[in-house]
């Protein structure tokens, strides 16, 4: 048998036992060194190879910065957006999604979007009687935009694998996280009036802006990140660095919301989190390299090219295969996987590398509110305390609208090329 084909199995099959999606990636690794006879000590050498990067620091700092923010920043963000939208019919669930993208803009991860957005706004929609399976769907779906709105973490791992600029990346990302972000406003207007959901009373200028001037301090953090970033100022690694400095100043001494007593529980927290994806981020140089010398890819180029020549139906298989993919995996083992593998068949097909990496990222975060894996439907599911079988019937238009720009981003390539070129 293959021996790269051999990491893709005991990987799947490890996974579907239980087992630790690392520990898996490892085991399959040593496996299928063996099979083709290759030193164990490759594993080692290419796993130390693999997290010697400088840009992978950016990783603990932002699961840091979001960890911080979710026992601190988070109430402001949702003040904000109350705020401003807080009269129209269904607010809350409008408030859940611009929420959602101001954390993700800072926090880079939807497990953490959905846990500290969702677990304020969850129980607040059901106390003033919104369906619990809407509320659990649209605080949900709405978690994935912090993998795909700048900073990403996902983007980030496809960066240490491709070599792909990780600004690029999170330029490329804005228009597709804006976007998804838009339709699902959208969405949640035509429900909240559909279904005659309640509103807030209109708040009054000045009470709109003792709202901002209370919530300054956190509002002004995504413009540090972002800005920061995209204006040549500082790396996706510094910025990252700064978001950790900024969150733990304003927590501490302005808003004074959080102890140093909790501290050393944000730490670990983000220690364990970081700890995983870096070990997966290290064990993929050791499988990348077992797959690359096995001739799989080349394999993989053949198949598809028997199938067709055209780009545009390879693109459509590619986003099929990610969709099921996302299903059973989670996103950065899935990119880990995933990527040496096809990379020379976006080669052939003259596929942008920067364009499939915001796309793969985007269609694995769909996974993450698909069963079985699904773990911001299942955290949200937990909050909400409702059926799993409602909250994806909810679901299932936000679903269907998160594929459609899925679809749009595929085959629109400057949506997710045109600002890293102006921005270069």
């Amino acid at each position: 048998m293959n021996p790269g084909l051999v990491v893709i199995l005991l990987l799947l099959g490890l996974s579907f036992l239980g087992i630790p999606i690392y520990i898996a990636l490892g085991i399959g690794t040593l496996a299928a060194l063996n099979l083709a006879g290759m030193p164990v000590l490759v594993l080692p050498q290419r796993l130390f190879s693999g997290i010697n990067s400088t840009s992978l620091l950016a990783i603990p700092f932002f699961i840091l910065a979001g960890n911080i923010m979710s026992r601190s920043i988070t109430s402001k963000l949702i003040n904000v957006a109350n705020a401003l939208i807080g009269w129209i019919r269904g607010s809350l669930a409008l408030v859940t999604v611009l929420a959602s993208a101001l954390f993700g803009a800072i926090s880079g991860s939807g497990v953490a979007t959905a846990s500290a957005i969702g677990g304020l706004t969850i129980p607040a929609m059901k106390k003033e009687g919104y369906p619990a399976p809407f509320a659990t769907a649209v605080a949900s779906i709405s978690s994935i935009m912090g993998p795909i709105i700048p900073p990403s973490i996902t983007l980030i791992v496809y960066a240490s694998i491709t070599n792909v600029s990780v600004s690029s990346l999170f330029m490329g990302s804005v228009f597709p996280g804006c976007i998804l972000a838009v339709s699902l406003i959208a969405y949640a207007l035509y429900y909240g009036k559909r279904k005659d959901l309640p509103a807030h009373e209109k708040q009054s200028p000045r009470q709109i802006a003792h709202t901002f001037k209370d919530s300054i301090w956190a509002l002004l953090l995504p413009i540090i990140i972002l800005g920061g970033i995209f204006g040549g100022i500082y790396t996706p690694t510094e910025a990252a660095a700064v978001a950790v400095g900024y969150s733990l100043i304003i927590s501490l001494f302005v808003y004074k919301d959080m102890s140093f007593k909790e501290m050393p529980g944000v730490f670990v927290e983000a220690a364990v989190s970081t700890a995983t994806i870096m070990v997966m981020v290290g064990l993929s140089k050791a499988s990348s390299y077992v797959i690359t010398t096995s001739g799989l890819p080349q394999q993989m180029l053949s198949l598809f090219s028997s199938i067709t020549n055209s780009k545009f139906v390879i693109l459509l298989l590619l986003n099929l295969l990610f969709l099921i993919i996302g299903m059973l995996m989670e996103a950065n083992a899935a990119i880990i996987m995933m990527t040496p593998i096809l990379m020379p068949l976006l080669n052939a097909f003259g596929i942008d590398m920067l364009q499939f990496g915001i796309v793969m990222s985007f269609n694995l975060c769909i996974g993450l509110v698909t069963p079985p894996v699904g773990m911001c439907l299942l955290l949200g599911n937990q909050i909400g305390e409702t059926s799993l079988s409602n909250s994806l019937k909810a679901m299932m238009p936000m679903l269907l609208i998160s594929i459609l720009v899925l679809m749009l981003i595929t085959y629109v390539t400057p949506l997710t090329t045109w600002l890293p070129k102006v921005l270069a």
